[in-house]
């Protein structure tokens, strides 16, 4: 094959080879259910046999082996501890690793079943170097309790090759097809059936078949192949897949002692905020939703986040906000035996207009509307903050809709509603029941409104009658029938007002099932104040 080309990006493999018993001996360690040296395993039905799909060191070095039967690995030995496979535990663990992996980098994807890829480019000279990045990411997971094999390459191809044959490494750029050319060709993860033909054609190593040509490869064992073992060798690259998108900006502040006072968080804070509206201001950018991260010592992470209705440009609008949403949490901020990283992000940026605001009073009169609105979310959420916005439609009850104040404060500003004439009380009242509220209506004349009706309860005599206003129902949105409303405004004798329609027409519209027309009902859509 070509010679491998040299690749500027830089990916950090992760192996858990024994994620599985590694979580049992963390739950278990408390009540000492678990001697991690003695044989332990997990076990999963697969084809009506109980088979091994993970085991600790302890069962390796005995020789059982996974994908052998349940009674092959108790055969060998006897009181070898069992356990159920439970898949959705190890990938939530797995999940919660990658979580604490994000204080090396932003871009940290997963690698089922036990592996993590982090692409940390650009990134290591933080740490000292790869080397030492990798030391010291290897050496916390061991001291949580975690097998770890790590590997750095130029693919993540290469990089998972290596980390799951070889000891941790950190292979030079280009140097790629060299560093795994000896390994055996399991390592690079394909199928048992192309593994177990590879073997049978001779070719044991990945050197053995990088040397084949390429058509050969594709021809026997599928272009699918063939590009894994380039990637492999350097010749070519494929992307990851963040579990979280990048942020468009961050700012952090790492801490050679934990800090755990809330003084303390609440000034690393504002300085990150400080700093991160600097950058953004010099790309002309204001931040719509930022979050802090809160990285424990134990590995613990904590995310808040935080919307504004407008770019955020100011370090106090910020503050404010991440103040009252902290103050508002149902779980305090634990920060255990410390926090030995905090991290601000802006994750939705906007380009930030710059308006005249010395003399337009109408505009400082919005940016207050705003500021309340995002103080108000961030204390009891978004979704419980809404505005009402005109619907163009004449059904009453579709007439507006609720919207995010956040997201269309603006729009909820400058909204044209029908305007009621001056003098004259409003045509519809503000509130509207949902669903309306049927009522008893006598003395009813045709196409006219009843005299008397009955609501909870209560009999209310019409003194005043206004109507009716007709309104057709919109057939080319509804299946079934679609009945004429006519509505009117009611007045009784005690003053309380009324919206009260019929639904349907007399003797036009409802039908019963013999054919005959049935008297339409009367409903209350709302009451006037």
């Amino acid at each position: 094959m070509k010679p491998s080309s040299v690749i500027s990006r830089r990916i950090l493999s992760l192996w858990l080879p024994r994620l599985p018993t590694d979580r049992l001996k963390r739950l278990l360690s408390v009540s000492g259910g678990l001697d991690d040296t003695r044989p332990c395993l997990t076990i999963a039905k697969q084809n009506n046999a109980l088979k091994i799909s993970a085991l600790n060191n302890a069962a390796a070095r005995i020789g059982i082996e996974i994908g052998q039967p349940l009674t092959n690995a108790q055969a060998i030995c006897p009181d070898v501890q069992v356990f159920d496979e439970d898949k959705i535990a190890d990938a939530k663990l797995l999940a919660d690793i990658a979580g604490w992996c994000d204080r090396f980098t932003p871009l940290v994807a997963l690698d089922p079943p036990h592996g993590l890829l982090l692409d940390i480019s650009g990134c290591a000279h933080l740490f000292g170097n790869e080397a030492e990045l990798l030391s010291t990411l290897s050496d916390a997971l061991h001291k949580r309790g975690f097998i770890v094999n790590a590997a750095v390459a130029g693919t993540p191809a290469c990089a998972r090759t290596l980390s799951r044959a070889a000891r941790s490494c950190v292979i030079a750029p280009g140097d790629e097809a060299n560093a795994i050319s000896d390994l055996p060709v399991f390592a690079l993860g394909a199928d048992d059936f192309i593994t177990s033909g590879l073997r049978r054609a001779g070719l044991k190593t990945i050197g053995d078949v990088a040397r084949r040509a390429p058509h050969e490869i594709t021809a026997r064992f599928g272009a699918t192949f063939t590009r894994l073992l380039e990637e492999a060798l350097g010749q070519s690259d494929a992307p990851i897949s963040p579990r979280k998108p990048p942020p468009d900006f961050s700012a952090e502040k790492r801490f050679s002692e934990p800090v755990a006072t809330d003084g303390v968080i609440a000034s690393v804070l504002c300085d990150l905020a400080d700093k991160l509206t600097n950058v953004m201001g010099r790309h002309g950018k204001g931040a719509r939703q930022l979050e802090a991260s809160f990285f424990r010592t134990d590995g613990v992470v904590r995310t808040i986040a935080v919307e504004t209705g407008r770019p955020a440009t100011r370090p106090a609008m910020i503050n404010r906000l991440f103040h009252e949403r902290l103050d508002a949490i149902l779980d305090p901020l634990d920060p255990g035996f410390g926090f030995d990283l905090i991290r601000l992000s802006a994750r939705n940026v906007e380009i930030a207009v710059q308006e005249q605001r010395d003399f337009n009073k109408r505009t400082q009169d919005n940016d207050d509307v705003a500021a309340l609105v995002d103080r108000i979310s961030a204390r009891i959420g978004s979704r419980h903050v809404v505005v009402q916005l005109p619907c163009d439609t004449h059904i009453p009850e579709h007439a507006e809709r609720s919207a995010s104040a956040q997201h269309h404060i603006d729009t909820a500003m400058i909204a044209n509603w029908p305007l009621s004439i001056i003098g004259e009380p409003p045509l519809r009242p503000l509130h509207l029941f949902n669903p309306p509220e049927q009522v008893s209506a006598f003395a009813t004349a045709p196409d006219g409104p009843p005299r008397r009706f009955t609501w909870r309860r209560v009999v209310h005599k019409a003194a005043r009658v206004e109507g009716p206003e007709r309104i057709s129902m919109e057939w080319w949105q509804h299946l079934g029938a679609t009945l004429t409303r006519d509505y009117f405004r009611i007045e009784d004798e005690e003053g309380l007002r009324f919206w009260i329609y019929r639904d349907g027409l007399f003797g036009s519209e409802l039908i019963d099932k013999n054919g005959d027309p049935v008297e339409p009902k009367w409903f209350i859509h709302g009451v006037f104040a």
